[in-house]
């Protein structure tokens, strides 16, 4: 909202574990006017019964919802590209076959150019180094320290 000054036809697109911050986005996407993009590897997908209720939602809203194993087909188009940690707190002995099921999943610049023009990045930190890249994470369209900030004001 602070940087596109509305949210209403944006595309937000997730690509990574279908965990409990992706589904706090499910929830809210559709009745913000958000179309929304999600690419988990199999297995790894958000939670059925939130998936069905994102689906109602994207219909009662007139968005769209997309959900794929393929990273570049979740991008294409995407104004906010969006990750988060891939191995949560309670997960650290599934972290080798986390990382194996999560390759080709970083962010990169060439995720990027299947992105919008004017696409932006977002994490809610801390970020590991195999989620995203540093040229994205360091880049004038990373939002994570804005993301950061406005997080406090929340608290």
């Amino acid at each position: 909202q602070e940087h596109y000054g509305r949210l209403n036809g944006l595309t937000i697109t997730w690509i990574g574990d279908g965990n409990n911050v992706l589904h706090s986005i499910m929830m809210s996407a559709a009745k913000l006017g958000m179309h929304l993009r999600i690419a988990t590897p199999k297995g790894f997908e958000p939670d059925l019964r939130i998936t069905k209720r994102t689906e109602q939602y994207s219909k009662e809203y007139g968005t769209k919802l997309l959900l794929t194993t393929d990273p570049l087909e979740a991008a294409d188009g995407a104004n906010v590209l969006v990750t988060d940690t891939w191995i949560s707190m309670g997960q650290e002995e599934e972290k080798k076959e986390r990382l194996k099921a999560f390759q080709g999943y970083q962010i990169t610049m060439q995720t990027a150019k299947s992105a919008a023009s004017d696409w932006t990045f977002l994490h809610c930190l801390p970020r590991k180094p195999e989620e995203v890249d540093d040229e994205v994470f360091y880049s004038p369209q990373s939002l994570v320290f804005q993301e950061a900030e406005n997080r406090k004001w929340t608290i």
